[in-house]
């Protein structure tokens, strides 16, 4: 088993079992979980800053950019996008999906390769001091709710089959709550265009309205112009981009939890790590897959 050990510790960075022959330590410190560490998605942010830092920078270059600020405009986009995803969806899914999008900037540093030589890491430790073992680092899994549930049933000596069943219950209903927030990003990515469109309307009809005033041509143009922009910015900038990049953690997320049940089972069973790590290598991409036995 040191030898498993000493080629975990290398794929995970230090993550995985202690070196010193096969004595297995049991600190809370080598039973935290990589997804512990909050981490913040530079790619978004930088790739949200960027993109309205262009626009910004083209607006001050061709001219004033007080000129592309109108309040009417920011209305009629805003606020119509906002009422008709309602019309789509309740109060109560928008405002549960808050922390969902939160997540895309600020998630668990999840990486699937880790969490397989941390899981199983874990069942060296299971299979060496037994699983009750385990039950000294439920307190540093909290931050990962699936996971901890999952450990918290093993040591409670849940039998395997009904770890497997409610855990994938959780892992579906998880999935459904991301998949109907990407689906309410999808919607107001394909609203914001259509208000921007009906701003346009309302610009025309008071321009066309007033023909015999000049001096309101100009501020009834900046509404029908400047609602079709707010609109393109907010669906092509904002809710589609965020909309791919859940739909992306998604799939991410899947992956790690699977790899968590298929190793909570498997310490469940009281399975040899071995069975486990080709059990999880069916789950890895073949490049993330690992091979910590000879």
């Amino acid at each position: 088993m040191s030898d498993v050990s000493s080629k975990a510790e290398a794929t995970a960075a230090g993550r995985a079992a202690p070196a010193g022959g096969t004595k297995m330590a049991t600190n809370r410190a080598d039973l935290v979980p990589p997804g512990s560490r909050m981490t913040v998605d530079f790619a978004t942010i930088l790739g949200l800053i960027g993109g309205f830092g262009m626009i910004f920078a083209a607006m001050s270059i061709s001219g004033s950019s007080a000129a592309f600020l109108d309040v009417p405009s920011v209305l009629i986009v805003v606020g119509g996008t906002f009422a008709v995803t309602l019309v789509c969806y309740s109060l109560r899914d928008m405002l549960r999906s808050r922390e969902v999008i939160g997540n895309v900037l600020l998630r668990p540093a999840r990486n699937a390769q880790s969490a397989a030589v941390w899981m199983l890491h874990l069942a060296e430790i299971a299979r060496a001091k037994g699983v009750l073992a385990l039950e000294n680092g439920l307190a540093d899994m909290r931050r990962e709710p699936f996971l901890h549930k999952a450990v918290q049933m093993v040591v409670d000596g849940s039998p395997a089959e009904e770890v497997e069943r409610i855990m994938r219950q959780e892992m579906a209903a998880t999935a459904m709550r991301q998949t109907q927030t990407a689906g309410m990003l999808r919607k107001a990515a394909e609203v914001a265009p259509a208000m921007g469109l009906i701003g346009t309307l309302v610009g025309l009809v008071q321009m066309l309205g007033r023909l015999s005033d000049p001096s309101s041509i100009g501020p009834a143009m900046a509404v029908a112009l400047l609602t079709t922009f707010y609109g393109a910015v907010l669906a092509y900038m904002v809710f589609a981009p965020l909309a791919s990049k859940l739909e992306r953690n998604m799939g991410e997320d899947q992956m790690v939890s699977q790899i968590y049940l298929i190793g909570a089972a498997s310490i469940a069973r009281q399975e040899h790590p071995r069975r486990m790590e080709m059990q999880i290598n069916t789950v890895l991409p073949p490049a993330q897959r690992i091979d910590l036995f000879d």
